[in-house]
């Protein structure tokens, strides 16, 4: 098993809480883009958000990969009009912060005063397939699998 590090350095260990999903297979785009628009929220305000992603009530602006995205209704607060509802994404984004939010009320933070101070997306391995095709040839199908982290600090 692999000795995983965290992307961020120099954090207060008093007053942090972190937490990682490795190996996920989803999205490393959809989920670029939920992580970055929960950064900077309250913990009660992100999951309220990932709820209503995971609803397909509430859209994750998409501010880097939308081309060819279409607009949303509702995006006045994000300053961006196109956006999707990647419901993977959000709900996996989501058992991570839950997995946070448990390591720090086990560390005797209160959970009132935590606010996402980063989060973070990274690409993972891939795992290689191929499809046997007619006359000797073969298609290839990659899964690409990623890493999220998620830290939450107590303000």
């Amino acid at each position: 098993m692999p000795n995983w590090k965290m992307s961020v350095q120099g954090l207060d260990p008093d007053k942090t809480a972190i937490a990682s999903g490795r190996d996920l297979r989803v999205s490393v785009k959809n989920t670029r883009e939920v992580c970055n628009t929960i950064k900077g929220m309250g913990l009660e305000k992100a999951k309220n958000f990932l709820e209503g992603v995971i609803m397909i009530k509430t859209p994750v602006p998409f501010r880097r990969h939308n081309k060819k995205v279409g607009h949303r209704h509702g995006m006045q607060e994000h300053k961006f009009a196109s956006g999707r509802f990647p419901e993977k994404s959000a709900r996996l984004v989501y058992e991570v912060l839950a997995n946070a939010e448990s390591n720090a009320e086990y560390k005797g933070l209160d959970p009132d005063r935590l606010k996402i101070t980063h989060s973070a997306v990274m690409q993972g391995r891939k795992v290689k397939r191929y499809i046997e095709r007619a006359h000797g040839r073969s298609t290839p199908y990659f899964k690409t699998l990623c890493h999220i982290e998620i830290v939450l600090t107590e303000m």
